[in-house]
């Protein structure tokens, strides 16, 4: 018989990645999760996982196994919380978040689901949180829209450009706009997390520039910080802008993002999910509006 701990195991794989992270997870040892996992796979009749030394991934039944999992395990949650208070217990929410996104967009869109959530944060790359929206592995992403992407599940939430920051007190701080040949001769400081680094790197090489570099991050906050120190330069969303930092136009440098909200629609539709999401996403909505008078008006 399949227990309510074979199922906790399995999607434990399946959201850590690796049994190593999925035991640590779940708080059992590994050897207990690896006899776990091949109990379940014998009462299903079938392997769910694929096992190499670089990663554990889904069988095809895997995933058909999957969605079924998932309802299971919110059908244990639902019980363990029958004749409870609604209230007495908040609902899991995990959010996925770029890693580029404004602390403080997070902080106004993160807020109106403290009331009614049980929140997780979880910062990975867009195509990882699409994929985890994708499976169920998180139920909300905040992360670039595509162009014209739409729909019911969607929400959009802030256009804006990226634009070159420099120094406040850099000699081409005064400048309405510059040349991208202008720039040959400037130190460059490097965005990992920026979901343009390659079409910027391919734009700067087209007009000449190969620059040197002081600095390649992950870290937005470190990379702005020391633009405003003055080693460098870098390109940003305008959201990102700190003191001590100014836009610099650059022409033809017209990178632009719609970040916006993906929802999973299967944990939208839960009874206990619905009523509170949709308080929460008219908040959001309304903080969005005046988010974006905000920041256009300030990067005018």
């Amino acid at each position: 018989m399949i227990k309510r701990a074979h199922i906790r195991q399995f999607l434990a794989v399946v959201d850590g990645g690796s049994f190593t992270q999925a035991a640590q997870r779940i708080r059992v040892t590994q050897p207990a999760l690896s006899t776990g996992i091949a109990e379940l796979e014998k009462l299903v009749g079938t392997p769910l996982f694929i096992r190499n030394r670089r990663q554990i991934r889904l069988t095809e039944a895997g995933g058909r196994f999957l969605p079924i999992a998932r309802d299971l395990e919110r059908g244990f949650r639902t019980a363990d919380g029958f004749g409870r208070a609604a209230d007495v217990r908040a609902t899991e929410f995990k959010l996925g978040v770029i890693r580029s996104v404004s602390s403080e967009l997070l902080q106004a869109v993160v807020a109106p689901f403290r009331p009614g959530f049980a929140i997780e944060l979880i910062e990975s790359s867009e195509s990882d949180l699409r994929s985890s929206v994708g499976s169920g592995r998180i139920h909300m992403a905040l992360l670039p829209l595509r162009p014209d992407e739409r729909g019911a599940h969607i929400v959009s939430l802030y256009e804006e450009p990226l634009t070159m920051f420099v120094a406040a007190d850099h000699p081409l701080a005064g400048r309405i706009e510059v040349g991208p040949e202008e720039l040959a001769a400037e130190t460059m400081i490097a965005r990992r997390s920026c979901e343009f680094l390659d079409a910027t790197s391919r734009f700067f090489t087209r007009h000449g520039v190969r620059p040197r570099f002081a600095l390649r991050s992950e870290s937005d906050e470190r990379c702005l910080r020391m633009v405003a120190a003055g080693i460098g330069i870098t390109t940003a969303p305008v959201s990102l802008a700190i003191d001590g930092i100014v836009p610099l136009k650059v022409a033809g440098y017209d990178f632009r993002r719609e970040l916006g909200l993906v929802v999973d629609p299967a944990w939208a539709a839960l009874p206990d999910v619905a009523p509170r999401l949709a308080h929460a996403l008219e908040t959001i909505a309304s903080i969005a509006a005046e988010w974006r008078e905000m920041k256009v008006a300030a990067a005018a």
